[in-house]
């Protein structure tokens, strides 16, 4: 089985993901897959600074100045998904083709970068936005402004929703989110009842 695990940053997803590395699942976390080719796949990058000149430097790419260009710019924005959608999915394929038995895909893009349709289930995971900004703020050392913008140059909750089979809200704590997706995964049966 294939599960496509997708909303917005801050959200909880790695909660769920977890939840199912535990149990022997492949997690492809297309965000780290991303950050894997910037390191191994020079014409990913090349292609990023053509788009985004100034984004590169010293053969590295500089996350925040690039955010603080696609982050307040829908056109651009969707250019850096242009450019990486496609290198993302070659990479899932080339991975999944060991043709796991329980495998999760975390895409934020799942839909935009033609991930769902690898999937067997599609689960959107949600939380209030005063959640993630805070959650953004300590996981990734930013301000509350540069993290509003991040979750602001995202999809909705709503967006998420509509498209996914499932939607997991996680509204409390990191524990009651984790029983939340254990009962979750009993429910497909990927895990026994107790």
């Amino acid at each position: 089985m294939i599960l496509g695990i997708t909303g917005g940053t801050g959200c909880g997803k790695t909660t769920l993901l977890n939840c199912i590395a535990e149990r022997g699942g492949l997690i492809l976390d297309c965000d780290a897959i991303y950050h894997d080719l910037l390191r191994t796949d020079p014409a990913l990058l090349s292609a990023i600074e053509a788009r985004f000149p100034g984004s590169v430097e010293n053969g590295a790419l500089q996350r925040k100045k690039l955010g603080n260009l696609v982050f307040s710019d829908e056109k651009a924005l969707e250019d850096l998904n242009a450019i990486t959608h496609g290198a993302v999915k070659a990479e899932v394929l080339r991975r999944l083709s060991e043709k796991p038995r329980l495998a999760a895909i975390d895409a934020i893009a799942l839909f935009e970068g033609g991930l769902a349709t690898l999937c067997d289930i599609t689960v959107a995971v949600t939380a209030p936005e005063e959640a993630r900004i805070q959650r953004l703020m300590v996981r990734d050392g930013i301000g509350r402004d540069y993290a509003k913008r991040r979750i602001a140059a995202q999809k909705s909750a709503e967006w998420f929703r509509e498209r996914c089979d499932y939607c997991l809200e996680n509204n409390g704590t990191q524990a009651d989110f984790q029983k939340t997706c254990l009962a979750f995964l009993r429910k497909l049966g990927i895990m026994e009842a107790n």
